[in-house]
């Protein structure tokens, strides 16, 4: 692969094709983990973890999963990787295992890491994969931090469980209720709108081409959106 095509598959997830912002996956987590900074990192970073692992393990054997097979393997491999990084969190952070609760278990079936594996790592060689994974996860950690420290700092006068005494005053607490939750997330969406001035990208790892069912879709768009990607 040469160098500039491994710069863009490792920067694109950032900001180019931020799952969270760009092509909008992962809101379950988006939203029910960063009413704390510590929780939205957290989460943010064993999802990366997972991605990175299974992006590698599924690009590997590539050849050998049977094609009819593939979605089940898929999860299989990402759920086996999500309970080493649960048993792990679990025994050396305690307090993060906490606050994340079943959202650790979900990471299992979150859209991000089954459509980076299904879109990417099962047509692309390791190296590549595991940069991808690297890409996506920093992208997905950084979205998450955004959001949270809006909705901690406002609305909780407070950073990382860390006070802040000014702020205590004028905390708006709806921000840490879930109506603030989608209120913070479209704006950071519109922001990334503006910043990128709207475009997006004429090729996207991601599209209805390798949909399992882009051939039984009935009206026929998922073929159709496949082809125009």
């Amino acid at each position: 692969m040469e160098k500039k095509t491994t710069g863009s598959v490792l920067f694109n997830g950032i900001l180019k094709e931020n799952p969270v912002l760009v092509l909008i996956l992962g809101t379950c987590p988006t939203l029910a983990t960063t009413s704390t900074v510590n929780g939205a990192v957290g989460m943010g970073l064993a999802a990366l973890v997972v991605l990175v692992c299974s992006n590698v393990f599924i690009s590997l054997l590539r050849r050998i999963i049977p094609e009819a097979m593939r979605i089940p393997c898929y999860i299989v491999i990402i759920a086996g990787f999500v309970t080493i990084v649960k048993l792990l969190v679990q025994a050396f952070f305690p307090d993060l295992y906490s606050t994340l609760g079943v959202y650790l278990d979900l990471i299992t079936v979150n859209c991000i890491i089954l459509g980076r594996a299904e879109m990417f790592a099962n047509q692309n060689p390791v190296v590549a994969s595991a940069l991808d994974g690297i890409g996506m996860g920093i992208g997905f950690t950084l979205a998450l931090g955004a959001m949270s420290t809006v909705r901690e700092v406002f609305g909780a006068a407070s950073f990382a469980g860390i006070a802040i005494p000014f702020l205590e005053p004028y905390k708006i607490e709806f921000l840490t209720k879930a109506p603030g939750g989608l209120l913070v997330y479209g704006l950071l969406i519109a922001l990334i709108h503006v910043i990128t001035k709207g475009k997006a990208p004429k090729k996207t790892s991601f599209s209805c081409a390798s949909c399992p069912n882009a051939g039984t879709c009935r009206t026929g768009s998922c073929a159709e959106k496949g082809a125009e990607s």
